[in-house]
């Protein structure tokens, strides 16, 4: 039988099929040293067997079976037959035994009052946000009501937003299951959300930071509109605050089991002052900062603070990013023009960019959402879960509360639509049927205009149809993007990375090996790795093999069997010399990339070695992949990685006795370990910087060299993606490819397009 409970310092960022995507994040964090309120998890096994045990799955198949998402009555009536059918189910007493030990365990005996959150196991993945889309429940009180709760959370995954967002993102109802955290209570004297890069603009150079009075449902929701900071990173300095004036706040009305929130007035000697003070918004840029390096993808977080202490309870990566490639690229029209010319009738925040005209339609109430039809602009005083049928349709978003980092902007965002929010009036101001153009990269609204397609930057309109010598490569992980960022003028995968397809599978391969199932590895790898070489085929495809640290393969189901207790794994037992120890599982990698050449007959594939200490290590890695055949197989090259300071010392002596086609550097651990500092740790962080003339030594050295040797060069680190002019030495020192996030694909040609035609 499955752990049905788990405390947060036993699970990380690689457990969501256990805990679920928050659930894993808050063990991550624990575990990093994040101050993050303690708590446990029910797991998403102990949902499983609760409607297995009990005879549930087939009669909530039966409730769902053929259901059409879109017509918004029957949707709510099979949700709510199906979570009342949960609700009055009882739970097994053996479970509900398990969380009640848990709980006292938490209180030390007495009654505390805690959080019970859901944690779906698809959720907050790179590829989509379940941001909202099942229950929390603030402020419960006692072992009763905290099994009550947990089955009230399990009962929200078919909440009808729920229901309608797993089949608009194609996941199968039973394939998503649900874990609960038990954390306990963080009372709120103010809270909010952070994102290590600005939401909007993908700036990297910022931390954005909003907050408000009180819980954090508010600025989530977009009830009130917050205050707005921006933080510098390279200075970790202030550089803008918005101060907004706030009126009213959520806050727990009472103890005992029937604690409540309520609405209550801000004091009006406190509500135009900042909301949080200069010292905490520069703590809260460090941690965002930091969490940020350590997932090494843009973070988006929920805080809160109580007596004086921050505490984060929540992180998860940005969705966000590219929603630029998710819309058309029509030129704004001349009405367009004329329009813009003219006084604005609303002002409020930036939330989503972009340039749209339609009709307006105002919503008060999610039960409303059928008025809204293709291409109209939804205004309402705020959004919540239950309006995203209706975001989908619209062709811009306006409301009356809310910041940058509220649903309404988070949602528009994903979707790829312009959104304004925090107008204050735009449901009095505005009326049903009028034609109105709205201005996403301002946060405008004007009267009139000539309702048309969506209309974004033209920026990929200018850029992507020059041309350039340099290959511009994008970084990628996630199979489920590929086909959308193929479709995009980029010249292939410069860094495929195998973590994502790894946790995926969710089980230490020496496990599998062990019980007889290295087929599911195999398979499972073969799957996600044909994704990207079908797609971008017949462009280059450089995948790494599997960089997992020590502690993170131990977050792998029967991981803690397999894996030693290291103090620094960064520099431990991983990369080329964990191939050479233990080939076993290496050649489960080696087996799956020969399936996409001989059962699938493409030949774009590549694979590319990590942190290889030793030109000897290197050999011997070689030997491996030539017994596999892979060397034979027409097309194949083999790759290393430079990011160790050997690397481009000894570079001649890798090239020649390594047999390798090209060299691809890593610049974040190649930075590291040139200036000996660890941008995961929040004291010496400030010290990484890829433009310290120390490392662009390194990067000049290892790029002539490969020329010199006629092997390719190529750069995947963050560097290129972060600071441009990092790629203009590149060029400059004839870089054959230059591999970026997908945000950066057309800046980076660009850039790219105007050093080669210099003079």
């Amino acid at each position: 039988m499955e752990k049905l409970i788990v405390w947060f310092f036993e699970v990380g960022k690689n457990d969501v099929n256990l805990v679920g995507g928050k659930g894993a994040n808050l063990g991550e964090m624990t575990g990093l040293g994040i101050p993050v309120p303690p708590g446990f998890i029910v797991t998403a096994p102990a949902y499983f067997q609760f409607i297995d045990e009990t005879s549930l799955r087939g009669r909530i198949y039966e409730l769902l079976s053929g259901l059409d998402v879109n017509d918004n009555k029957a949707l709510d009536a099979a949700s709510n037959e199906v979570m009342s059918l949960i609700q009055r189910t009882p739970m097994p007493e053996y479970i509900a035994t398990k969380i009640k030990e848990a709980y006292r365990e938490l209180s030390n005996g007495s009654d505390l009052l805690v959080a019970t959150r859901s944690s779906a196991t698809a959720e907050d993945l790179p590829d989509a946000s379940f941001a909202g889309q099942q229950a929390t429940f603030l402020n419960v009180l006692g072992e009763d009501s905290v099994v009550e709760n947990v089955k009230n959370c399990w009962a929200s995954l078919f909440e009808a937003r729920a229901i309608f967002y797993r089949v608009q993102q194609n996941y199968d109802h039973f394939k998503v299951g649900i874990a609960v955290p038990v954390q306990k209570m963080i009372e709120s004297e103010v809270s909010g959300i952070m994102f290590s890069i600005d939401p909007v603009t993908n700036d990297k150079s910022k931390v954005i930071i909003e907050s408000v009075y009180g819980l954090g449902e508010y600025i989530v929701l977009g009830a009130v509109t917050p205050d707005h900071y921006e933080v510098n990173k390279e200075n970790v300095s202030i550089i803008k605050k918005q101060i907004v004036n706030q009126v009213h706040k959520l806050v727990r009305s009472s103890t005992g089991e029937s604690a409540n929130n309520v609405d209550v007035p801000v004091d009006t000697n406190i509500g135009s002052q900042q909301k949080l003070a200069d010292a905490h918004i520069l703590e809260l840029a460090k941690i965002s900062m930091k969490l940020e390096a350590h997932y090494g993808i843009p973070q988006d977080s929920e805080w809160a603070m109580e007596n004086d202490t921050v505490f984060l309870v929540q992180t998860r990566p940005i969705t966000t990013q590219i929603s630029t490639s998710k819309v058309n690229n029509i030129q704004i029209t001349d009405e367009d023009k004329e329009i813009l010319k003219t006084e604005a009738i609303l002002s409020g925040a930036p939330a989503s960019p972009g340039i749209s005209c339609g009709k307006v339609v105002i919503l008060h109430s999610p039960s409303e959402i059928d008025r809204i039809h293709e291409g109209d602009v939804l205004v309402t005083e705020m959004t919540t879960p239950d309006y995203v049928p209706a975001m989908k349709k619209a062709s811009a978003i306006v409301t009356d509360f809310g910041g940058r980092t509220c649903h309404a902007a988070i949602v528009s965002r994903e979707l790829g639509i312009p959104c304004v929010v925090g107008t204050d009036n735009a449901t009095t101001v505005l009326k049903n049927d009028q034609i109105i153009t709205i201005d996403g990269f301002k946060g405008k609204v004007y009267n009139g205009g000539k309702p048309h397609k969506l209309v974004k930057n033209d920026e990929f309109d200018k850029y992507a149809g020059l041309q350039t010598k340099t290959k511009v490569y994008v970084n990628l992980a996630e199979p489920e993007r590929a086909e959308e960022l193929a479709g995009m003028q980029v010249d292939g995968v410069g860094l495929l990375r195998a973590e994502f397809m790894i946790a995926e599978i969710g089980e230490h391969p020496k496990k599998l090996i062990a019980e007889g199932r290295q087929n599911v590895f195999i398979d499972k790898l073969h799957d996600g790795l044909l994704k990207f070489a079908k797609s971008f085929n017949p462009r280059h495809v450089l995948y790494r093999a599997t960089d997992f640290k020590t502690n993170e393969y131990r977050n792998l189901l029967g991981g803690d069997k397999y894996e030693p207790t290291e103090s620094n794994p960064m520099l431990g037992y991983r990369g080329c010399y964990r191939y050479i120890k233990d080939p076993e599982v290496f050649n489960l990698e080696l087996e799956a990339i020969k399936k996409i050449y001989v059962e699938d007959g493409l030949k774009n594939l590549h694979l590319e070695i990590p942190f290889v200490r030793t030109v000897d290590e290197l050999m011997k890695v070689k030997e491996l992949v030539d017994k596999s055949g892979l060397t034979s197989l027409e097309g194949f090259e083999l790759w290393m990685m430079t990011e160790i300071p050997a690397n481009f010392i000894l570079l001649p002596e890798f090239i020649t006795k390594g047999g390798i086609k090209g060299v691809s550097i890593g610049s974040n651990d190649l930075t590291m370990l040139v200036l000996g500092t660890d941008r995961d740790n929040l004291e010496v962080a400030s010290e990484f910087d890829e433009r310290n003339p120390a490392v662009l030594y390194a990067l000049e050295k290892i790029i002539k060299t490969a020329n010199e040797y006629g092997v390719k060069a190529s750069i995947c680190g963050q560097a290129p993606s972060v600071y441009p002019e990092i790629t203009e030495k590149l060029v400059e020192w004839g870089i054959d490819s230059v591999s970026v996030s997908p945000d950066m694909i057309y800046k980076t040609r660009k850039i790219v397009y105007d050093i080669e035609h210099k003079g």
